[in-house]
């Protein structure tokens, strides 16, 4: 993931200290993995080794001290770079998924009972997206972020289903 890219998209509107990257990263991403505080600042700390990033701002306002960043013209014209540039298909990549498959096999374990199991599963969060989608009204991002991920998940089904076929067939002819 282009964790270091999002950040500076996050200060694209202006300066925020760590908390509020960590909370724009969130919110754009409500149905993801949420961002570790960790990797905000160790991301912001590189970020400004490599001037893409600067310090405009420390202060406590009444709490602990919070060093707020803002993007340099570096950082602006990084962003618009890694904007403008297609991602390469992710060929030959393959999931935890497709390897727990692989694993049942391997070991003898039943891939049949795995393919359904992960089959439900897929289903369940297809039907969470669904309705997280349905009640966030306008939000265009999100619903482009659930979006993305139930079609994604709806070809992983194709797949489980395709998989399940072939491991049917393979017990039949082994028989």
């Amino acid at each position: 993931m282009a964790t270091a890219e999002l950040v500076l998209g996050l200060l694209h509107s202006g300066p925020a200290h760590g908390y509020d990257v960590k909370r724009g990263h969130d919110a754009w991403f409500p149905d993801s993995r949420p961002l570790a505080f960790g990797q905000v600042y160790t991301t912001l700390s590189r970020l400004e080794r490599d001037e893409l990033v600067e310090v405009v701002d420390r202060g406590s306002e009444g709490g602990p001290e919070r060093t707020v960043y803002g993007l340099t013209e570096k950082g602006r014209e990084h962003l618009a770079d890694w904007l403008a540039e297609p991602i390469q298909p992710a060929l030959g990549a393959v999931d935890e998924m497709v390897r727990k498959v692989v694993a049942t096999i391997h070991t003898g374990e039943d891939a049949t009972a795995f393919l359904a199991r992960q089959r439900s599963s897929h289903l369940r969060r297809i039907r969470e997206l669904r309705a997280a989608s349905a009640d966030s009204g306008d939000d265009t991002p999100a619903r482009l972020v659930r979006d993305f991920i139930a079609v994604h998940l709806d070809a992983d089904l194709r797949w489980l289903d395709a998989a399940l076929d072939r491991i049917t067939d393979l017990k039949e002819t082994s028989r």
